[in-house]
């Protein structure tokens, strides 16, 4: 009872504030803790939440999006909890556990001890934790919660759908807020009205839009079904029904990293083909590049260039000397400018990193205080480059290292199993793999936004489970 009063009172104390960051907190913990023996409605509500209602909040009130963000957080960090309390108490739950997910816990461990290490500020931390690890727990959860196998299979057919909604938002988008985006250029220098077609993963009317998030994750979704059908587990009927969903909205933005990106998915997609079959794997080589030129042409008529000034214009703020947007530095330069720096000049730092949150770009407010020190060079441009001046090249080295091993840990189902969807999902997610990695050195999506994170989570969560899953029915088998 007295509990109880207390809540009570803590509650009232936060509804007077009116603050919807506390509001957002208490509700969260309220929810989270009368949903502790329900991980399965968490798992939902972050999925649901996070990929189809969280990125279209903007449109309407773009204060929302940050608020309803910290809601969706502290309900992953008590799904992480839970997670860690049964590993850590239920020593048959650590059994299977694949050797990315102990790297993935020992980047967590060291990210975390070496910022208090370091600590310039609480509220830096604290931000830097919470955009780094906010959807950490997902991945935890589908690793060490006994999750069964219809669960799954259900969360699996929901990140299809996801994929085929993002067709008539990006419409709506492409009709509704690029025109009047068009009509705030002057006003607003910089800003790229096309950047708002961005599907479900997040966009707004004066800022930007994750359309290079919302590309990644169509292209992977294209690789899972492209996969099941190497594989026979998908019929041609429904492969040719899916396909046309899943690529025109690719189409309809202008992400032009789309056109690295399809090349690479059907290269590691089809690589064991082309050692087998060649003649298929060219085959399916040839129609992923004309896929990409296709993709280029369309690009090509929404910013009105010819195909040498497209390819002149994106070398020259990815590759030469010119900075990305109204920043001073872009996608190479950013790297060299971080090796400068902290090379010969601060070792300590080279190695180890300045602390989470320390290189983060906030336009609102205060950044990092390390971006605080470079104003306007735009040092937190790339995952890659963020995660050096973050964690230095230790913890760099660190999380390359787990997706090497996530890498291997796919190759081993695809050889051993005898499933053909285990293997299908096991290909598909090598392929989701190498577009991670490329993700780095595109832009920091992975580390900072939230619907981007659930599918980076998930995809790993579910390569554990599906790993779990593999090496108990060998056991089962050799009794």
């Amino acid at each position: 009872m007295m509990a109880g009063l207390l809540m009570a009172i803590l509650f009232g104390l936060i509804s007077t504030t009116a603050n919807l960051i506390f509001i957002s907190f208490a509700v969260a913990l309220f929810i989270g803790g009368f949903l502790l023996n329900r991980p399965v409605w968490m798992v939902w509500i972050v999925l649901l939440s996070g990929l189809l209602v969280l990125g279209i909040i903007p449109i309407y009130d773009e204060s929302l999006d940050s608020k309803a963000g910290w809601a969706i957080s502290l309900l992953c960090f008590i799904l992480m909890a839970l997670a860690f309390f049964k590993s850590f108490t239920t020593p048959e739950t650590r059994k299977g556990t694949p050797s990315f997910i102990w790297l993935l816990f020992g980047f967590f461990v060291y990210a975390v001890l070496n910022s208090l290490i370091q600590c310039y500020s609480t509220e830096e931390f604290i931000g830097g934790f919470k955009r780094y690890f906010q959807l950490w727990g997902l991945l935890f959860a589908l690793c060490w919660i006994a999750f069964d196998e219809r669960r799954v299979r259900l969360w699996r057919k929901f990140f299809l759908i996801v994929a085929l909604v993002q067709l008539p938002f990006v419409v709506y988008e492409l009709i509704a807020l690029v025109p009047l985006r068009e009509g705030l250029v002057d006003s607003l220098p910089g800003m790229v009205p096309i950047d708002a077609v961005a599907g479900t993963f997040g966009t707004s009317i004066y800022g930007g839009g994750n359309s290079g998030e919302m590309s990644t994750f169509l292209v992977i979704v294209l690789a899972f079904l492209l996969s099941q059908r190497m594989q026979n587990t998908l019929s041609l009927g429904r492969f040719v029904l899916l396909i046309p969903w899943v690529l025109a909205p690719l189409f309809l933005g202008e992400t032009k990293a789309v056109i690295v990106m399809l090349p690479l998915s059907f290269m590691v997609l089809y690589r064991r083909e082309l050692l087998a079959r060649p003649h298929y794997g060219l085959v399916a080589l040839t129609a992923g590049s004309l896929l990409a030129v296709a993709m280029g042409y369309a690009y090509m008529s929404i910013s009105k260039m010819s195909m040498d000034e497209l390819i002149i214009d994106t070398l020259r703020y990815n590759v030469y000397e010119r900075g990305y947007a109204s920043k001073l530095l872009n996608r190479t330069t950013v790297l060299t400018f971080w090796a400068n720096q902290q090379g010969a000049h601060d070792p300590v730092s080279f190695v180890f990193g300045n602390g989470l949150g320390s290189s983060h770009q906030n336009p609102e407010g205060l950044g990092g205080h390390i971006e605080a020190r470079y104003p306007y060079y735009g040092i937190g441009l790339t995952g890659a480059s963020i995660l050096l001046w973050e964690t230095g090249v230790f913890g760099c080295g660190l999380l390359i290292a787990s997706f090497s091993c996530a890498w291997s840990t796919a190759g081993r189902l695809y050889r051993e199993s005898i499933n053909p969807l285990v293997r299908a999902d096991a290909n598909a997610i090598q392929t989701a793999l190498s577009l991670f990695v490329f993700h780095l050195f595109y832009n920091p999506g992975l580390l900072e936004v939230l619907s981007f994170q659930i599918v980076f989570a998930a995809m790993l969560g579910y390569l554990a489970w599906l790993y779990r899953r593999h090496t108990a029915s060998v056991a089962w088998s050799r009794l």
